[in-house]
């Protein structure tokens, strides 16, 4: 068996697990069949996106000879020739040789309105605390949203990067209160993941020398900030390859009693149980590579081991969602330009491509 075969083979496998998992949860949740018959596609043409940090080389670049599209207009036109319908922004600026100055978010909307995009969502600033400064700012984050006409906006950080309940607690009370504003204005406010926000939160046990808990009631600390946040203020943008990551890095805690207890995460699950609070998510495939802390390597979508066929068809909420391509090591720098825009390519060609 050659390694294409071999790795076809494990994603099977990895997917027909993931498959039992997802039917349990979808099924205990009371949303139906989890199992979509037919060769239906699993994500509609309209809700193909892409964040552009995976392009961010070539968003930043100044005008050069390599012959690749640089700045908004060019590469947002090259990306909606590929076929992508929405994007999800990771900045507003552009190489301020391109215009003599920087790009206007008005000049952004028309970009993408010349080129039939829509603005999905933003990795914006979202305050780590609330005063009247931290409030004018993102008030400020709102008004560029509303321009380039978002109906989603969020960032790319967790909540919080403490493992400490008080700590979550805190950030949902801001988080809601966030997303209060935000929904008066028409947005949804989400957060995005990374892989420590699926470890276990420390919530029991001996408190250490700052009087903090030690141990764990097994509860994971997004989950718990998923239980804490007002369903119609906040909403989640699962990053499916940082939770895959999680899946391999977090699976054992210290009970309150401190016997060691396993617990692998599940992320297909954790979306099943409830998605219409996962309006997006990055489709950021990895490769399986056991001999790394995070256990994948980034590749493109579709040539890596996370099974977005069994996953999509899975998760509940047919139709819903919006997957954004994302791969965080997509561009080649100066020795290969082109690599962000082939890479984008590629990886929309699959996500055309799977039914369900």
């Amino acid at each position: 068996m050659n390694d294409s075969q071999h790795g076809m083979s494990r994603r099977r496998m990895l997917g027909a697990m993931a498959g039992v998992a997802g039917a349990a949860a979808v099924g205990a949740a009371g949303l139906g069949s989890p199992a979509f018959a037919g060769n239906g596609l699993l994500v509609p043409t309209g809700k193909r996106g892409i964040i552009l940090y995976s392009v961010r080389d070539r968003i930043g670049a100044a005008p050069d000879a390599t012959g690749v599209p640089y700045g908004f207009e060019r590469v947002l036109a090259r990306l909606a020739e590929i076929g992508y319908k929405e994007v999800e922004f990771a900045g507003y600026n552009q190489h301020v040789s391109i215009l003599g100055r920087q790009i206007t978010a008005a000049e952004i909307r028309k970009i993408l309105d010349d080129n039939g995009l829509r603005a999905n969502g933003s990795h914006a600033s979202i305050p780590s605390t609330i005063n009247p400064t931290t409030l004018a700012a993102f008030e400020q984050q709102l008004d560029i949203a509303e321009t380039l006409g978002m109906t989603h906006i969020g960032t790319g950080n967790d909540p919080t990067g403490s493992n400490y309940k008080a700590d979550w607690d805190a950030a949902a009370d801001r988080w809601n209160t966030l997303g209060q504003l935000a929904a008066a204005r028409g947005f949804k406010l989400y957060t995005h993941n990374h892989d420590a926000a699926y470890n276990f939160l420390l919530d029991s046990g001996p408190l250490d020398a700052l009087g903090r808990p030690t141990r764990s009631s097994g509860v994971r600390k997004l989950e718990y900030f998923i239980g804490l946040t007002d369903p119609e203020y906040v909403w989640f943008e699962m990053d499916i390859y940082w939770a895959h990551v999680a899946q391999h890095r977090f699976r054992s805690y210290t009970d309150p009693d401190g016997v060691t207890q396993t617990d692998v995460f599940d992320p297909l699950a954790t979306v099943a149980a409830q998605p219409i609070r996962f309006p997006l998510f990055h489709a950021k495939d990895g490769a399986f590579n056991p001999n790394t802390t995070s256990g994948y390597d980034m590749v493109p979508l579709g040539q890596g081991d996370i099974d977005y066929g069994t996953f999509f068809a899975n998760m509940g909420a047919k139709g819903y969602h919006n997957p954004m391509w994302e791969q965080d090591n997509a561009p080649g720098g100066s020795a290969d330009p082109g690599r962000s825009l082939r890479y984008a390519e590629v990886s929309y060609q699959h996500m055309s491509g799977l039914r369900g």
